[in-house]
């Protein structure tokens, strides 16, 4: 019986994604445009420059809406206005995050509500407020951005790698409490790629080579390489998937010795 899954047609997919406009958001906004997929993207700060990289290049200009995630009710209505231009949510891409690394003599109680505020909170209730429109449409793909700090300890960071433990294990929650609606829920789980986020261990050369050292593919990842599993987990390849973390990072967590 040939019966193989195969990508979905992203074209006029509407795709909903936070921290859209900047770093790994910023690649995978492009990579749906290119594919044909209407976008909104979410961002604390303007992008103009991106936002002019992109608009004439593709069939459908990104719509931007600039928003603090932080804030429920203004993610909320950042959403229902995506809605009602783009006619529903068929995926949503949590992405934003927030690495202000401080360690655990240092971390006060406001540092550790705000890795919380940006890394979780955000993502359960974008999840909460797409699912109708997906339950509408008969289904859809929710695609959270954790970390292989998600899965591993990593030293003089706990309110992130917290934050990020925190998002792994949600997306198992809610792909469970999503199921009946066809709706499922994924991790993508990057390694060190090349972001404003990890600039510095970049731009140290002892740090750099300990963190390529770590990798079985050896150098370190592009914002690009994210791509492909953002596609795949938002595509009918992947139609028996939910619930899993996709690793991205270049062998990372595989490797032993």
């Amino acid at each position: 019986m040939n019966n193989y899954a195969t990508f979905k047609d992203l074209a006029e997919t509407s795709v909903f994604i936070t921290g859209g406009g900047s770093g790994i958001g910023a690649s995978i906004t492009e990579g749906f445009l290119s594919q044909g997929a209407k976008v909104t993207f979410v961002q604390r700060s303007d992008c103009d420059e991106f936002l002019d990289q992109v608009s004439s290049k593709y069939k459908h200009q990104p719509l931007f809406i600039k928003c603090d995630i932080t804030n429920t009710n203004d993610l909320k209505d950042a959403i229902s206005e995506s809605i009602r231009i783009n006619g529903g949510i068929t995926v949503l891409i949590n992405n934003a995050a927030n690495d202000s690394r401080h360690t655990l003599d240092e971390l006060t109680s406001e540092e550790w509500d705000q890795a919380l505020n940006i890394n979780l909170k955000p993502h359960f209730f974008s999840a909460q407020a797409v699912a109708p429109s997906m339950k509408a449409q008969g289904g859809g793909s929710i695609i959270n951005i954790t970390s292989i700090g998600s899965m591993q300890g990593f030293p003089d960071n706990p309110g992130y790698v917290a934050s990020k433990g925190g998002l792994r294990m949600l997306t198992k929650s809610l792909a469970i409490d999503l199921s009946s609606e066809n709706i499922r829920v994924n991790n993508i789980v990057p390694g060190y790629i090349s972001t404003d986020m990890t600039k510095n261990s970049r731009n140290d050369s002892i740090l750099y080579q300990e963190r390529l050292d770590r990798m079985i593919i050896k150098r370190w990842g592009l914002t690009e390489d994210i791509v492909g599993a953002a596609i795949y987990l938002a595509s009918n390849a992947s139609s028996y998937v939910t619930g899993i973390d996709l690793v991205v990072d270049g062998g990372w967590v595989a490797k032993g010795l």
